[in-house]
C-alpha cells in the first residue's frame, strides 16, 4: 500500500491551488466540517497521513483505490451545483481516489462529468466507468459505445458494463469487441435489485467478465452468495449504495448516535468511514462507490480508504453492535 504526508493546508488553498494528485491533503472530515464556514482553514487531519488502501483487479492486477464515487445525481445545470460536482471531480484524485461510476441512466450524468473533466484536464488520473442504456430502444451496433465516448468527450472508457442486464445478449459482444479495439479497458454488468441475481449468477458463469457491480452494505447482504462466486471466478465488484442510498441512509439511524470509541481500532474517524471500511473488507470487495455530489461528504467517505480495515472477528463485532444500536 502506499501512504501520503500530512501538509498544513486551508481549505481555500486547497480549492483554488490545484495541487498535484495523488497527495493526501490536511482537510478535516465531513461530519466535523459541514458547518465550518467554506472560507475557514481546516485544521490538519493526521487521517490523510495514514497509508491508502488499494485492491487488485483480478483480470490484470491493477489496483485501485478502493472508494471511488457514484455520480446518480450529477444530472443538474444549476451554477452552485455544478460548482459543487466541479470541486468533488477535482479533489477525488488530489485525496488519492480515481473511480467515478456514471450511467447513461443517470439523465445527463455523462454529459456533466464529461465537460468538468475536459475543463478541469484531470482526465488520465480517474478511473471512468459508466453503463450501456438501461431502457426504450437499444442503439445499433456500436453506437451505444460511441454514445458514451462523445458524452464523457475521452476516447476510452475504463469500464463499460451492461446496465441491469438490459440487451445483454446483444451488447456483451459489443462490449467485447470494443476492449480488444482498446475503446474499453475493461467490461461487466451491474445490478441492484435481489430479482437479478440470477442472472448474474449466470453471467459469472458463462460470461468472461471483468467486473460485477452490486448493492451491499451492513443491512443489504442479498448479494453474499453472489460476492462469493465473483471472488471464485476472479471477477472484481464494485458496491453501489454502500451506506443505504434510495433504501433509506444508514447515516440518518445514527445520526444522534455517539460513534463507539472502537472504531479508532480501524482508524475510523465517523459512522460513514465505520460503515464503508466494513464493507471494504470484504474478501470479494475491490471498491466502493457511494454516491457523492459535496466536497465535505468526499472528504470524509475518503478517510475510509486509509488506515486499518476490520479483520473478518471485528466485522462481526460492528454487525453485532449495528444489529442491537
Amino acid at each position: 500500500m502506499s501512504s501520503t504526508r500530512d501538509i498544513g493546508v486551508s481549505r481555500r488553498a486547497l480549492l483554488q491551488g490545484g495541487v498535484a494528485a495523488g497527495v493526501g491533503f490536511a482537510v478535516s472530515p465531513s461530519l466535523a466540517f459541514a458547518a465550518a464556514s467554506e472560507t475557514a482553514p481546516a485544521r490538519p487531519s493526521p487521517a490523510f497521513s495514514l497509508p491508502l488502501i488499494t485492491k487488485a483487479i483480478p483480470s490484470t492486477g491493477e489496483r485501485l483505490p478502493v472508494v471511488g464515487i457514484g455520480t446518480n445525481q450529477y444530472s443538474v445545470t444549476a451554477p452552485e451545483e455544478l460548482a459543487a460536482r466541479r470541486e468533488v471531480l477535482e479533489q477525488l484524485p488530489n485525496l488519492g481516489a480515481k473511480v467515478v461510476d456514471t450511467a447513461w441512466g443517470y439523465g445527463d450524468s455523462e454529459i456533466v462529468i464529461g465537460k468538468l473533466v475536459k475543463e478541469l484536464g484531470n482526465r488520465d488520473k480517474l478511473f471512468i466507468a459508466t453503463k450501456t442504456p438501461n431502457r426504450g430502444d437499444l442503439p445499433p451496433g456500436t453506437a451505444a459505445l460511441e454514445q458514451a465516448l462523445t458524452r464523457l468527450q475521452t476516447q476510452r472508457i475504463d469500464l463499460l458494463q451492461i446496465h441491469n442486464f438490459y440487451g445483454i445478449d446483444e451488447l456483451f459482444p459489443v462490449l467485447v469487441d470494443a476492449k480488444q479495439a482498446g475503446k474499453v479497458r475493461y467490461v461487466g454488468v451491474t445490478t441492484s435489485t435481489d430479482q437479478q441475481y440470477p442472472k448474474l449468477f449466470e453471467a459469472l458463469q458463462k460470461r468472461r467478465l471483468d467486473f460485477i457491480q452490486v448493492d451491499y452494505s451492513i443491512e443489504d447482504q442479498g448479494a453474499e452468495k453472489v460476492l462469493q462466486l465473483a471472488r471464485e471466478k476472479g471477477v472484481a465488484v464494485l458496491i453501489n449504495v454502500p451506506l443505504g442510498g434510495r433504501r433509506g441512509s444508514l447515516l440518518r439511524k445514527v445520526k444522534d448516535k455517539p460513534l463507539p470509541d472502537w472504531a479508532r481500532e480501524i482508524d475510523a474517524g465517523s459512522w460513514a468511514q465505520l460503515l464503508l471500511k466494513y464493507t471494504i473488507a470484504h474478501p470479494a470487495v475491490t471498491a466502493v462507490i457511494p454516491g457523492t455530489t459535496k466536497l465535505a461528504h468526499l472528504e470524509d467517505n475518503q478517510l475510509a480508504a486509509r488506515g486499518r480495515l476490520p479483520d473478518a472477528a471485528f466485522r462481526k463485532k460492528i454487525e453485532s453492535f449495528w444489529a442491537t444500536a
